[in-house]
């Protein structure tokens, strides 16, 4: 498994823009490019950080391809709302001890 950790800096006021935003794509690429989805968690007022979790670095890769084109506006409306989109570390996952369970509706 392969993981993906991001670093979002949000505009003051625009956190329910990029939330929004930030579910909605994610909901798209994992529906439709193999993903195994994402969590997303506030750090602080302005920093939210996210991993995504992934079969492998080249599915992660490779991404985007498959998505609808009405991903495009949900693109466009997260990088929108934030000063600062990161990817912060590229992770070959050692051990997994985290319960799974089914969070996409």
């Amino acid at each position: 498994m392969f993981t993906a950790i991001y670093s979002f800096k949000v505009f003051e006021g625009k956190d329910e823009e990029f939330i929004h935003s930030w579910r909605t794509l994610t909901k798209l690429i994992y529906e439709h490019e193999n993903s195994f989805g994402s969590r997303l968690h506030k750090a602080s007022d302005n920093l939210y950080i996210a991993y995504a979790m992934w079969p492998n670095k080249e599915t992660w890769q490779n991404a985007g391809h498959n998505l609808p084109i009405s991903a495009n506006e949900f693109k466009a409306l997260m990088k929108e709302s934030c000063s600062q989109i990161k990817t912060e570390y590229e992770l070959e996952t050692i051990d997994d001890l985290i319960k799974s369970k089914q969070f996409m509706s």
